[in-house]
């Protein structure tokens, strides 16, 4: 056969790539219980999609060429659900997955390139940071780069074009890091840990013994900074996490996210709607059972859950089609927003705004949750960041007032004048600048009644303020456009929704929000 050496010298160049660190590397990586980078791509993309990009790469520092087989990256295209994405995978089995230069500009340029054709990009991360000694020295780091004077900024900075994914999968210090920040949504698998360095550099530099999880496990993430999206119990979950959350998107922000079957008991329950809302106005409720109620049978699929817990925000299908759903949470504070929160919510405006998924608000909040430790947090300049956030909204949006709605939080859950393209109220609905029992404090002078005279007029008071705060008021003046029947809640998002898809834009948005940062 012509040219059999060369073909048999490809041959054996690719063999040597497709085995990764080799057999005791691949079975230290097993015994960890955790799949390879290309088990990881096998599992994640649909069968016989995945087309590599760059897998002769290897380590340009002299020496290095056979210990690096696709020099600890493996990169290309496939098909999620039938629909193309750009999926990189660390080898942990080469050198740590550690980043060199040239997997640096391998991975830089599949993400410029993804975005550019349209297709969203998946992260999956386990990485022991920056290759040492590749960058140490002058010229090693101001080469890590990618050659050009703008090279570096543009790999590690992002305008929302495509949906981003980042899953923490095992140790992410560096470069994956710094992936999950630039994401919209990130997965932790429970036993990773991810960082900005790793529990050793911090033993060697600061003395401080650390272990990953103390230091960047999925409680850290999940529960206290926000960071982390979700939490996956093993791979496998973390895989069916991703594909599902990719599913409510589209591929890039010029379409519509794609439409999916309804399933047959949706909206089922709607009659007995109101079983599931407490008749005391002071009783706590969890708002789930009401939003599982009226969008499509079980396509709640939150976002955040563990961070933030007085509000809600979870992508849903309503007819099929995807929204957004911000909700209060009257089971956590009373549904008082802290500022985990607003941040929250603020990150979730920009996911829905950039990809066109319409949003619905859920209110039921007595303000937000002030004192000192909230205006040491800057709970001011956030409450004032969400509603500049909220203002530069352009998808669709519809405000339900299913109880209590008082002060500034009324304007920051898409209130009267700021954009709601149908905002109604359900008859349970108080609206108001306090809850009515703090107004007649303050009008007596913070005192408690003395007299029964007196705690018949405080008790008259408070009435008339509950009273005063109906919805009808301000339905009356045209402040919102309807006070609805709570059964009939369902039929009535749809139909709306219908409305703003009729309508000029088709439902596409103007995407003011895909320049704002993705983490807070």
């Amino acid at each position: 056969m012509p040219f059999e050496d060369k073909l048999e010298e490809l041959e054996r160049r690719k063999r040597h790539a497709l085995a990764m660190g080799g057999e005791k590397k691949i079975k230290r990586q097993h015994d960890r219980g955790k799949l390879t980078a290309r088990e990881r791509i096998d599992r994640l993309l649909d069968p016989g999609t995945f087309l590599e990009v760059g897998m002769l790469n290897h380590s340009d520092m002299p020496g290095m060429e056979e210990k690096t087989p696709a020099d600890s990256k493996v990169v290309g295209y496939g098909k999620i659900d039938g629909r193309r994405v750009a999926v990189f995978s660390n080898d942990f089995t080469v050198l740590a997955a550690t980043t060199s230069r040239v997997a640096s500009r391998k991975e830089g340029e599949l993400k410029h390139t993804a975005v550019k054709r349209g297709y969203p990009v998946v992260y999956l991360g386990e990485s022991g940071g920056a290759r040492m000694p590749d960058i140490m020295g002058a010229k090693g780091l101001a080469s890590v780069g990618g050659g050009g004077m703008d090279t570096f900024v543009q790999h590690m900075s992002r305008v929302r074009e495509t949906p981003m994914v980042t899953a923490v999968m095992g140790e992410c210090y560096g470069g994956p890091t710094w992936m999950a920040c630039l994401s919209d949504f990130v997965v932790q698998v429970r036993g990773s840990g991810m960082g900005v360095s790793g529990p050793r550099v911090l033993e060697m530099a600061l003395g401080e013994t650390i272990t990953d999880e103390e230091l960047g496990g999925w409680q850290v993430h999940a529960e206290i900074t926000g960071m982390t999206d979700r939490v996956a119990e093993d791979e496998k979950d973390c895989f069916d996490i991703i594909r599902r959350f990719l599913s409510y998107l589209p591929s890039h922000r010029d379409t519509l996210p794609p439409v999916a079957p309804v399933p047959e008991d949706s909206g089922s329950k709607m009659e007995k709607i109101l079983d599931l809302l407490p008749e005391k106005r002071n009783r706590t409720y969890d708002m789930n059972r009401i939003l599982a109620c009226i969008v499509d049978a079980g396509s709640l699929f939150q976002v955040k859950p563990l961070f933030g817990k007085t509000v809600i925000t979870t992508l849903a299908r309503m007819d099929g089609h995807p929204v957004g759903i911000v909700a209060n949470q009257p089971g956590y504070g009373a549904g008082a927003m802290d500022t985990n929160g607003i941040d929250k919510v603020m990150s979730f405006l920009c996911l829905c705004d950039t990809f066109n998924v319409p949003l619905v608000f859920f209110h039921d909040i007595p303000g937000f949750l002030v004192g000192k430790e909230a205006e040491r947090r800057r709970v001011a300049a956030r409450v004032m960041n969400y509603i500049n956030a909220l203002g530069q909204v352009t998808v669709p949006k519809i405000s339900i007032i299913v109880r209590k709605t008082y002060g500034m939080a009324f304007w920051n859950m898409c209130g009267s004048g700021c954009g709601a393209d149908f905002l109604v109220a359900w008859p349970t609905a108080e609206m108001s600048f306090v809850d009515p029992a703090i107004a007649a404090n303050v009008v007596f002078g913070g005192k408690k009644p003395a007299t029964d005279q007196d705690q018949d007029q405080w008790d008259q008071l408070v009435q008339s303020m509950v009273d005063d705060a109906s919805p009808y008021g301000a339905a009356g003046m045209h402040h919102i456009h309807d006070v609805i029947d709570p059964r009939t809640t369902r039929d009535y998002i749809v139909n709306a929704l219908e409305v703003c898809r009729d309508s000029r834009t088709g439902g596409i948005g103007e995407h003011r929000l895909a320049n704002w940062p993705t983490k807070f």
